[in-house]
């Protein structure tokens, strides 16, 4: 094995460099006395001393805001407060019957609480198992560590598909090429040589070495400028977003009209002001669709949740929103469709080389990469280390697609590539003629060739003599086949894109029974032109000899054509496509730059996890979408009611208590068992055009029918006792439009929901025919003529409602067709 280059530490020689770990400290902070780096790396004793100063690199948890934050976002919302003021006030005026919307929000506030607090516990929990562990080196021995446990000065380790986790200067470099573009932007890799910088964010494609750690926790570039961007948050979706719209035009609605409720009930109307209060907070309360943040909030924890049990770390939580929303997902096929170990299964000769002296070219191959990857670690199990020395190595390059390295054998010196056929052999070459059968049957190919010029040269694959042919089995993960079929199912478009030969993509492909696996399409031919690649892509399915540059093009091209895209992958030639990917998806056994930079991380390397982050997302965005429907319903109705009171100078109808009933049987409770049950329909835009175009109509009619009923109540009861018998009345109406709108809302029906429906039906039922609660909710149907007037015309309500929820469904426009909620 080649001999790496070192910093000596034995004494101040001329040239060798000294790296001051405290140099570009902030000043504040005592500067430490310069460090010279040390192939064994720090003693204990020199580490618990930069522990005491303070100089670790204490990082932000990446997956979590603190339990004070939740709690505070949880409580102080402007919603609350106007809530909270309205309740202290009928605390003082009114019976506690009419306080009961207080407890409502004080459960509802507690449940958010304690349902984001369990999702931050398993979010926390995941996100330490699949926390990157650079290997550090102490008291000459290297070891895996947490990223937290690193101090200044420490020496860590780089290898292929390494995250670089605090900023430092290279010590050891070993064809070190080094990619920063998550940082810079620019995608081709950096070779790093001793004395050179290295910046935590940026990873390493290929080669090895070592780095001394001069910047540290918040120190640290990366840490800077990811501290807030990678926090827990709901803020970055279309459905936050759409709720938050919805609750501003909400609030603009209700400032007007409960001051025109207050004017009328306190100042026009001359009746009892502990009556008129208590009425008019009754008009400002169900204005406030107070549950529906509580509901997003608990559904998105939920979801986190039963991720987390299998084995899902969502790193960002509207992930689980995005992928519910992708309609393509691209698959690299190593470590997705293949499991990450391959077999060797033949070795064949070519030109008449020797197969003992083959035999001991691969072994020397094997060991001169300390780190191989999986067709290396195939070729390492299989043939034995020969003993020859490494002069010189060139890692595995997935833009080159060979790797190569120069020995000294016992009787002269020889240099060797290993690597891709079709790229090291032109094109025409016999040779490729048999490779085509070999990849036709799914298999991977590897050419050995002997070259003349040196490894370091661009033009040295031209100089390559092929010597052998190393057939490679890929291992199919088991549950791959039926992952595809789901996709299939779901009308999400995948796309397999890999670096490997094309016609073994296809072939595994189609082992996986993929559509489209036959027509595999070889990369290195695709337009480079965006618009001409996008067609290209849709309409094929897998593509082969795919580049890391590529890849990412792909993802751009796709997205130009209004895809929103997914991207899975393992190592670090999928990085700059997971970044750009709408969400990406990375392996836990996957390098740690791709699991750096993707929103989701699958601990378990189970593929088939992947329906499962698809199910939650649409549960949420499908069902919050019901579940906004009744909130809105409610808001629409309670303004309207409180517009019609004023400008009709009459009492308002109802009472908090009536409201809390209503609210309860009608929205609160089924709400929640809605918000949280199983939905596999892909999510659509438009979320808050699409809730609305369902919520004004049913509002529209609920309006109009309870204050018909009331109207109607006025004229046919006097006496003391009329206004109560007015009230409940058009509280009749009131629940049973509010049912029906809940019945539309649970289309298709199942026995559950059936069942859900029915029982909110009963609840109303107990409450009128119980005494007890009669006097509680102030509650009681008054004669027959009315309370049956009331039953008509909410029947003629629902009639309505149904007439216009069909109506709107036909006149959705083309550009957004989507089924109403109910089918969402």
């Amino acid at each position: 094995m080649t001999q790496r280059a070192k910093i000596d530490t034995d004494g101040p020689e001329p040239g060798s460099p000294v790296i001051d770990a405290g140099a570009e400290l902030d000043p504040v902070h005592p500067v430490a006395p310069p460090v010279r780096h040390r192939p064994e790396g720090l003693t204990a004793a020199e580490v618990a001393e930069r522990v005491a100063r303070g100089e670790v690199n204490d990082v932000p948890v990446r997956s979590s805001r603190s339990a004070a934050d939740i709690v505070r976002a949880n409580v102080f919302t402007r919603f609350n407060a106007i809530i909270g003021v309205l309740w202290v006030i009928m605390l003082v005026v009114a019976p506690i019957q009419d306080s009961l919307f207080g407890f409502v929000i004080l459960a509802n506030t507690g449940i958010g609480i304690v349902q984001e607090l369990r999702a931050k516990k398993t979010l926390d929990g995941l996100a330490v198992i699949g926390e990157a562990k650079p290997t550090v080196r102490r008291d000459g021995v290297a070891a895996r560590l947490s990223t937290s446990e690193i101090v200044l000065g420490d020496c860590v380790e780089l290898g292929p598909g390494d995250k670089v986790v605090v900023d430092g200067v290279v010590a050891e470099a070993d064809s070190l090429e080094i990619d920063e573009s998550l940082l810079t932007g620019e995608a081709d890799p950096v070779v790093k040589k001793p004395g050179d910088q290295v910046m935590s964010g940026s990873f390493v494609v290929a080669g090895g070495g070592a780095f001394t750690a001069t910047k540290v926790g918040r120190e640290a570039y990366a840490a800077q400028l990811a501290e807030e961007a990678s926090r827990f948050t709901l803020v970055h979706s279309e459905l936050r977003s759409g709720i938050s719209t919805i609750l501003k035009y909400v609030t603009w609605m209700m400032v007007p009209t409960a001051i025109g409720l207050v004017i009328s009930q306190l100042v026009v109307k001359d009746t009892d002001l502990k009556e008129s209060v208590a009425r008019t907070v009754g008009g400002i309360v169900p204005m406030v669709p107070e549950g529906l943040v509580l509901l997003t909030s608990v559904a998105f924890a939920i979801g986190v949740i039963r991720l987390g049990r299998k084995q899902c770390l969502v790193q960002e939580l509207p992930a689980i929103e995005g992928l519910a929303r992708v309609d393509v997902v691209c698959l690299d096929k190593t470590g997705t469709l293949t499991e990450g170990g391959m077999d060797v299964t033949e070795l064949r000769m070519l030109n008449g080389c020797d197969e003992t002296y083959v035999r001991e070219v691969l072994g020397a191959l094997g060991a001169s990469d300390p780190r191989p990857n999986a067709s290396l670690q195939a070729i390492v199990n299989a043939y034995p280390d020969s003993g020859w020395t490494c002069t010189q190595a060139l890692p595995f390059s997935s833009a080159r697609k060979y790797s190569g390295a120069a020995f000294q054998e016992p009787d002269g010196t020889s240099s060797w590539l290993l690597g891709a056929p079709d790229v090291l052999l032109p094109d025409g070459d016999p040779v490729l003629d048999a490779i085509e059968d070999l990849n036709a049957q799914g298999l991977r190919v590897l050419l050995l060739a002997r070259v003349t010029a040196a490894l370091d040269d661009p033009e040295v694959a031209a100089t390559a003599r092929a010597a052998a042919l190393v057939v490679l089995e890929q291992r199919l993960r088991p549950d791959a086949a039926d992952t595809l079929a789901y996709f299939a199912d779901q009308k999400v478009a995948a796309k397999v894109i890999s670096g490997d030969n094309a016609v073994s993509v296809g072939a595994v492909a189609a082992k996986l029974g993929m559509p489209g696996a036959d027509r595999a399409v070889d990369a290195r031919r695709l337009p480079a032109e965006r618009a001409e690649m996008a067609t290209a892509l849709d309409e094929g399915a897998v593509f082969g000899r795919v580049t890391p540059r590529q890849k990412r093009d792909m993802v751009g091209a796709l997205q130009s054509h209004g895809h929103t895209v997914a991207m899975t992958g393992d190592g670090v030639n999928d990085v700059l496509a997971l970044k750009d990917a709408d969400i990406g998806v990375s392996m836990g056994s996957g390098s740690e730059a791709t699991k750096a930079v993707a929103q989701i991380v699958l601990l378990n390397n189970s593929f088939a996890t992947l329906p499962s982050v698809v199910a939650e997302g649409r549960r949420v965005i499908g069902n919050i979408t019901r579940v906004a429907t009744l909130f809105l319903t409610k808001t629409v109705y309670s303004v309207l009611l409180a517009i019609l009171v004023v400008c009709s100078q009459v009492e308002y109808p109802f009472l908090p208590r009536h409201l809390t009933l209503l609210s309860t049987l009608t929205i609160g409770v089924p709400a929640f068992f809605l918000a949280l049950a199983p939905n596999k329909e892909r999510a659509k835009p438009h979320f808050v055009r699409r809730v609305m175009r369902y919520a004004i109509p049913a509002g529209l009619v609920a309006a109009a029918t309870t204050f018909t009923t009331y109207l109607l109540a006025r004229t046919h009861y006097s006496g003391d006792g009329a206004l109560a018998a007015e009230t409940s009345v058009a509280t009749l109406t009131l629940f049973l439009v509010s049912l029906w709108v809940l019945a539309i809302i649970a289309r298709p029906y199942t026995w559950w929901r059936v069942g859900l429906v029915a029982t909110m039906g009963l609840g109303f039922l107990v409450v009128l025919v119980v005494p007890w609660l009669q006097d509680f909710f102030a509650l009681k149907l008054v004669g027959t003529t009315m309370p049956w007037a009331a039953v008509a015309i909410a029947a003629l309500g629902a009639a309505v409602l149904e007439l216009a929820w069909r109506w709107v469904s036909r006149k959705v426009p083309a550009a957004d067709e989507s089924r109403p909620p109910q089918e969402a």
